[in-house]
């Protein structure tokens, strides 16, 4: 038998504790929460795709990408995401019919849309906002801005 081990003191023993349960439960807390949240990014030119999916990956993001707006529709009714960023200039089905196709389903009728284009005309932004988009992006993209738009819109505390 080993000889008895001497308890800390006290104080010791609370505060050493303590830290071990904040962790333990940080940790158990960690994992039973839900998925992370589910962003679409959609766009024909695949450098785009890439580039956005790795700035929303890296910020903790669950990421799926489409290369175009056919594509997207049939993502998101097999998938449930809780934000989409679109390209407007596309072949086949532009941004703006995606948006509003979009909008046209249940589950995306509330769910925040994000417009990122190369459209830069006076009426592209009003344009987009009557398609159902939330908010309007030029390119280039400006990272930060872009994230933090995301997190506005996705924790609902818009614009």
């Amino acid at each position: 038998m080993g000889r008895p081990h001497a308890l800390p003191a006290a104080g010791a023993l609370t505060k050493t504790s303590t830290r071990r349960s904040a962790r333990k439960l940080s940790s158990q807390n960690h994992r039973e929460r839900p998925t992370r949240q589910r962003v679409l990014v959609v766009d024909d030119v695949t450098d785009v795709t890439e580039m956005i999916a790795l700035f929303l990956k890296h910020a903790g993001y669950e990421v799926t990408t489409a290369n175009s707006a056919g594509s997207a529709l049939e993502l998101a009714s097999d998938r449930c995401f809780d934000l989409i960023i679109s390209d407007i200039g596309m072949p086949e089905m532009n941004g703006y019919q995606l948006a509003e196709s979009l909008r046209a389903l249940a589950d995306y009728q509330t769910t925040p849309l994000i417009a990122v284009t190369g459209y830069t005309e006076y009426d592209d932004r009003g344009r987009s906002l009557d398609a159902g988009f939330d908010a309007h992006l030029t390119k280039p993209i400006n990272p930060s801005q872009l994230l933090e738009l995301v997190g506005k819109l996705i924790s609902g505390r818009g614009l």
